[in-house]
């Protein structure tokens, strides 16, 4: 069993590790190339289910009978929806009947969370290790993006994302990736914290990386099967994800900046487990 390095349950605000966000852009704005467009267009994507969706925008006080169907297939195939004033629409999609309705495709599809999971358990049962990553509230897309390569290349065996406040799999995220999206597994999750509870039932240590954490990240045994969740660039792990992780880690910093980027501390965290990794066998 790892030796643990628990950090104080105080309920108090912790650091973020990580920095403000000042990189933030309109993903709508910029990628509406990918983007469907009126309500029939939509329905059909939903039906389908061959293009996955990343989300949906529906016009504030938008009225039509077919809306609710809409709502109700986005409800089971569980893509997002957000609501905007028109002008939003009519600013993304000048001079198209857009009919207050607008889906953004998703640049790559996303592993189903219950199969992840069972895939997870299945390598557990045959001796493996799984290093896996979660990841609350990572908003800007090329953060995401990097991250995702950078799990990649070190071998990660699946990625949890929320469904709702965070960036998804959109063509920013591709482009950053270098593609990394066709190889690793992505899955989205209505809830953090239910996650980390699944995990814990699988035998697997839930580490989350802050700023206040009084163990360095090179202290955790990273050969045990282990999960990395990392926070937000601004706010970092929101106050319950942190209190249900095993333990807190974080990344010793000596310049005057508090903070690194999210993907940066993503890179440093997950290489040092491939290093103790390779270095056990």
């Amino acid at each position: 069993m790892p030796k643990l390095h628990k950090s104080p349950r105080d309920g108090t605000a912790f650091r973020s590790p990580f920095p403000a966000h000042n990189e933030r852009e309109d993903s709508a704005a910029t990628e509406v190339d990918h983007a469907i467009y009126g309500l029939i267009p939509v329905l059909e994507a939903l039906r389908s289910g061959h293009r996955p969706l990343q989300q949906i925008t529906i016009a504030e006080g938008a009225r039509h009978e077919r809306l609710k169907e809409l709502l109700e297939l986005a409800k089971v195939a569980r893509v997002p929806i957000h609501r905007a004033p028109r002008l939003v629409l009519d600013r993304l999609l000048p001079g198209l009947t857009h009919q207050g309705v607008m889906a953004r495709t998703a640049a790559s599809g996303y592993y189903d969370a219950e199969e992840l999971l069972e895939r997870l358990a299945a390598m557990m049962n045959t001796g493996q290790q799984p290093l896996v990553l979660g990841l609350d509230a990572i908003e800007d897309p090329r953060n995401l993006g990097a991250i995702l390569r950078t799990a990649e290349c070190a071998g990660v065996d699946g990625v949890f994302i929320p469904e709702r406040r965070a960036a998804g799999l959109t063509a920013t995220v591709a482009k950053a990736a270098a593609g990394a999206l066709e190889h690793i597994a992505v899955a989205r999750v209505t809830n953090l914290v239910q996650l980390i509870e699944r995990l814990k039932q699988l035998n697997i240590w839930v580490v989350g990386a802050t700023g206040d954490a009084s163990a360095n990240y090179t202290q955790w045994d990273w050969t045990v099967p282990s999960a990395l969740f990392l926070g937000n660039e601004a706010a970092g792990l929101h106050r319950l994800v942190q209190e249900r992780c095993d333990t807190l880690v974080r990344i010793p910093l000596r310049g005057r900046i508090e903070s690194l980027n999210v993907s940066v501390a993503a890179g440093v965290i997950l290489y040092e487990a491939l290093r103790q990794r390779s270095e056990k066998k």
